[in-house]
Parts: structure tokens; sequence; C-alpha cells
């Protein structure tokens, strides 16, 4: 189901799918694709997301989606009608479920969703001739791991049934590639992206109750909540709190595009696929930076003018001690590295949830 129909675009810029574009990271992909002259095609099924995030895309990004469908990503025979229906050139894959807790609870929904539908995709990919994938994994695949910072050789370790549909569907890209040697996939195990854009038109607005602790934090500084949970205060770190390697939001977005630029796919290429290894290759994003939870709660604090009331409570299941990145591989393969700190990232997400303090629904 098409709920927009395609725009003119006469400039012959590439025509990049994004599944899942509606959803937090996909919307501010979709806004740096834009603002860098592609023409932007976009998959989602608002199981997570919100049809307002698609006109606020194109609000803050001053242009046109070409076209949007509304369709279950595991649906082969609607996902190839959104290919015979425009000529993709690239693929940027964020559909899936993604909360650790809610994973433990219902593994079989994450492994249908998440590995379903990547299969369903590489299927239609390969029918359409379409042989370039940007695919957006998760340092979860990592567990429990030592030494931190973690680079990509270290083995993969997950400890939840989220981290496992991620692993599997690494594995089945790593397959597929071997299959069918043109294509070219790039899987970015991002670390933990949270902020909105700058302008406060987007962010993060998840449906229910948010299963991450920066938009939970959020709802509790704009009034929709009384208190924070932070699982777990016992584990080895210096406040006991799980340390993580917090991303801005915006920085994976731009991320993500320069990936599509190392697969050749470039505005000023007329939408003919440039040159690209093919294969699979498996890149970290992140800051190369821990913040433990309670430091990040301080910094939520700093941002809001205000505490954030939090009760610390026991651990959550599936959740590890540290997981932070070395982002040493990408900055040497393309030179890119986060520019934005942590105290932009709450600044950010503020100004966004002041603005729309319940959310997109508002």
């Amino acid at each position: 189901m098409s709920t927009l129909s395609p725009s003119s675009d006469p400039s012959g810029a590439p025509t990049v799918l994004v599944t899942g574009g509606a959803g937090f990271i996909g919307s501010h992909t979709c806004v740096e694709l834009l603002a860098h002259g592609y023409r932007v095609v976009v998959v989602d099924d608002h199981s997570n997301s919100s049809p307002e995030a698609l006109l606020r895309i194109e609000k803050t990004a001053g242009r046109p989606l070409h076209a949007v469908h509304i369709l279950d990503m595991r649906d082969a025979e609607a996902l190839a009608e959104v290919f015979r229906a425009h000529p993709i050139d690239a693929v940027v894959h964020f559909a899936a479920k993604k909360a650790v807790g809610e994973s433990v609870q219902i593994p079989l929904d994450y492994y249908e969703v998440n590995v379903g539908a990547t299969v369903s995709l590489l299927r239609v990919m390969r029918e359409h001739g379409v042989e370039r994938l940007v695919f957006s994994s998760s340092c979860s695949i990592y567990g429990d791991a030592r030494p931190v910072p973690l680079d990509e050789n270290e083995p993969a370790r997950p400890t939840n049934p989220y981290a496992r549909s991620k692993w599997m569907c690494e594995q089945v890209l790593a397959d597929t590639c071997r299959a069918w040697p043109e294509l070219s996939a790039l899987a970015l195990r991002y670390f933990n992206p949270v902020g909105a854009h700058p302008s406060g038109l987007l962010g993060e607005d998840p449906r229910g109750v948010p299963n991450n602790v920066m938009p939970f934090a959020m709802q509790v500084a704009v009034g929709r909540r009384e208190l924070l949970n932070v699982f777990g205060g016992d584990y080895p770190t210096e406040d006991g709190t799980a340390v993580r390697d917090y991303i801005h939001v915006v920085d994976v977005a731009d991320g993500h595009r320069v990936a599509l630029e190392q697969l050749g796919i470039r505005p000023e290429a007329d939408g003919e696929p440039g040159a690209a290894t093919t294969g699979l290759r498996v890149l970290n994003l992140g800051t190369g930076v821990g913040t433990s939870v309670l430091e990040l709660v301080a910094a939520v604090g700093r941002a809001c003018g205000q505490p954030i009331p939090h009760a610390i409570v026991g651990r959550r299941e599936g959740d590890v001690t540290r997981l932070v990145a070395d982002p040493g591989a990408v900055a040497a393969a393309w030179g890119w590295r986060t520019t934005r700190t942590l105290d932009d990232m709450c600044a950010d997400a503020w100004r966004f949830q002041q603005a729309n303090p319940m959310g997109y629904g508002a």
C-alpha cells in the first residue's frame, strides 16, 4: 500500500529504499539522504513508528520523500511491488524489532520479524538485480565480551534473542554474499543511538512504554512518567551501573550515508552505481567513550535543568556490563568519526521532548 505518490525528480539522483524509514534511526537517515540529494523511498509498517514522522522528515529536509509504502517486510510479493514501482539503486535496512528486554519475553517474534524480513528483502533484491545493501546491525552481538573497547574481530557472544537475531542476519548476509558474488553489503554495528535532530522536529517517540533509558528519562523529565528505573546497581563498574557507548542519532545517520558512498551510490553519479568491494564487511559505529547509566541520567538532568527521579532496581535479563566501541576501523577505512558529545545528545533529545511533550501523537 502506498500512501504517497512518487514525486517527480528529473535529476537522475540514485534512489535508496529505506526500510523502517519512519522509525527513530530510519527517519534521521532519511533526512540525511534527502539533504545530500538522494531520492528516498520508505517502507514501514508503523508497528513502532508514527506516520507523523514522515511529514517531519520532509519538513526537516525541505524536500519530499519520493514515495512511502506501508507493508510488512515479510510479505515478499508486496515488497516486490515496491521494487517494480521504483528503480531502486540501494537499500538501507532498519526494519526490525529492537528491545533487548522484550526479546527475552517474545523471542519467536524477534526471530520471525528480524530474520524473516531480512531473508525476504534479500530474495526480492536478487530478483530485481539490486546489489548494494547497508544493514542496521548492533553492538549487542558482542555480548559480555572482553576486552573493552570492542573491535570487529571480537568473537560474537550474543546474550539475548534480539542480539542473536542480528547475529543470524549477519550470517544470512555472509552466506548470501558467497552465493551471490555481485552483492556488496555493509553491516554497521552501531552502539547506543540517542539524541534527536537539532531542529527539535524529529526525535525518538516509541509506542507504549519506552524500552530504552533515554526516551524513558525524557518522558520523566517532561512529566509523562514519575520515575526512571535503572536496571542493575551491582555491575563491576565505577558506580555499579552498566556502561554503554552512546552515539548521537545524527552521527549514526551520517554513517549510513557515508556507507552508501562507500558502496558507490552517490548523487553525483547520476544513479549509476560506482565501484564497490563485493561481499560483506562489518564495521562499528561508536564514539569509543563509555558512559554509565547514572552518568547518562546526570547528563539528562543537566540538559533539562532538573534532576531526574530514578531508582536502582534489579538487573534486566539479557543485559551485559560494558559495551564500548573501538571505532578505529571505520576511521581508517573511511576517515569517518562521530562529532557530537554526550551533552549534545541530551540537549537535542530534550529540545525534541519539550517541543513534543506527548511525542508525535500530540
